[in-house]
């Protein structure tokens, strides 16, 4: 294997590594929420947006000599407000990703522990933020660096569903939603797919990590951004066909806890494991990125850094921010929109070609605004 092959397959898993957080996690439920038509048609469309914007972003990075993160980028191609904007979207995005996980991990460590403890999801949702803060306290990056592997792990719990689930699969089940399981019975959750699987496709944050990864190879990025962001789009479009088929309605939010009564105890107390190996894993990554953040772009002490980004999270919890699908896809629809657009900008600023670009703006906001709206609603 040459030199080039070695670092293409090293940015392509670090990519779709970075990809496959706890988002994907939500989409069997939303499928019969709103119709396996309508999902299946955000996830090739947004594929092809959020392709675009890893290959914008990926430019920018190759176009600015040192190495940034987008704040940074934003300040020297968008100006002060360019960072600001950045800033906010950066921090609303990594809070509302933080609570999520705190959610989802409360939940795998609910049902390992309920046969033998009793359940609690409270109680697990505190252990789950202490042993996280914790772990971004000391800094413990060894874990934050294998994210890589949370795609071979989540690779192996389809295999495992897939096998010990498939007594229990059946067709009718993929249309047991609303609309027939096709399209959705009202017209709200036609758009309720958009943050989720937005939030589910989004790397961009990985992009100037790889940029640096591949240093002179530098031209592997028109490969490594396509197919590193359509790989987990056929997951999840395997994953939705598979979970989906087992459970139909049934299925939990998160899609793990609808599945138990489908699959052997153990196997089920595997998938629940993994699925909390995961999760942990991606809450001290993000942690940590959010702690620099403050740090290094809001010039707060390392001690008051890492308080902020770890109890912030989990007071949001504490009042009431429990709602798993509509986190994430206020992350989407808000701070990656955002981000979106910030990245948009920097990329016409060196490129200049809006009549390209300007489709996706009006994407972005459009999702802003109806995320708005719902909100208030």
């Amino acid at each position: 294997m040459t030199a080039s092959t070695k670092k293409f397959f090293s940015g392509f898993f670090t990519l779709s590594g970075t990809i496959i957080g706890a988002s994907f996690l939500a989409l069997p439920y939303i499928s019969i929420r709103s119709g396996l038509l309508v999902v299946f048609g955000y996830l090739i469309v947004l594929t092809i947006v959020v392709s675009l914007i890893h290959w914008f972003y990926a430019e920018v990075a190759i176009a600015t000599p040192d190495h940034m993160r987008l704040p940074s980028y934003a300040r020297i191609y968008l100006g002060k407000a360019g960072k600001i904007a950045a800033l906010v979207a950066t921090l609303i995005g990594f809070c509302g990703i933080l609570v999520a996980y705190i959610i989802i991990g409360a939940s795998f460590l609910n049902n390992l522990l309920s046969p033998f403890f009793g359940g609690s999801q409270f109680f697990c949702a505190f252990v789950f933020f202490i042993f996280g803060a914790i772990a971004v306290f000391f800094g413990i990056r060894a874990v934050s660096k294998i994210n890589f592997l949370d795609a071979g792990l989540f690779g192996i719990v389809l295999v495992v569903v897939a096998i010990f689930g498939w007594s229990s699969w059946k067709a009718v089940n993929l249309f047991s939603g609303s609309g027939f399981g096709l399209l959705p019975q009202k017209a709200i959750d036609f758009f309720l797919p958009y943050g989720v699987i937005l939030s589910a496709l989004w790397g961009a944050t990985i992009i100037p990590e790889i940029e640096e990864m591949l240093g002179v190879e530098r031209k592997l990025f028109r490969k490594i951004v396509p197919w590193g962001t359509i790989a987990p789009a056929v997951f999840y479009l395997l994953f939705i066909l598979v979970v989906t088929g087992i459970a139909g309605t049934e299925i939990s939010s998160e899609a793990a806890s609808g599945l138990k009564n489908y699959l052997p105890p153990l196997v089920s107390a595997l998938v629940f494991l993994f699925g909390l190996i995961v999760v942990f894993s991606s809450y001290i990554s993000i942690g940590l990125s959010l702690r620099n953040t403050l740090r290094y772009d809001f010039k707060i002490k390392k001690k008051f850094a890492w308080a902020i980004a770890c109890f912030a999270p989990f007071f949001l919890y504490l009042i009431g921010f429990r709602n798993f699908i509509g986190i994430m896809g206020f992350v989407g629809a808000i701070a990656l929109a955002i981000e979106g657009i910030l990245i948009i900008l920097m990329y016409n600023k060196i490129k200049g070609k809006w009549a390209l670009t300007f489709p996706l703006i009006l994407i972005f906001v459009a999702g802003i605004v109806y995320e708005i709206i719902y909100f208030l609603g």
